[in-house]
């Protein structure tokens, strides 16, 4: 969350894209609202399934959602 708030520097090139909520689980919002982050998973060589996915700017104090099983389902982490 630290180094989202900060705007990175991010260790995958895919950190901070829009996240379109195509499954409809999140609030909904505008289109660009929701940007998402990858969270490592031990073991994974690849970007793994784990995302914390926010919305509005990075720094501002907007919901950030949790998922550990590739946005199946989402919980609230930060209001």
């Amino acid at each position: 969350m630290r180094l989202i708030r900060a705007g990175g520097p991010f260790r995958h090139d895919r950190d901070g894209i829009v996240f379109q909520n195509r499954e409809r689980i999140l609030p909904r919002a505008p289109r660009g609202f929701y940007r998402e982050y990858t969270v490592r998973t031990p073991g994974e060589r690849t970007r793994g399934a784990r995302r914390i996915v926010c919305g509005g700017e990075p720094r501002a104090a907007n919901p950030c959602y949790y998922t550990d099983d590739h946005y199946v389902s989402f919980r609230c982490i930060a209001p």
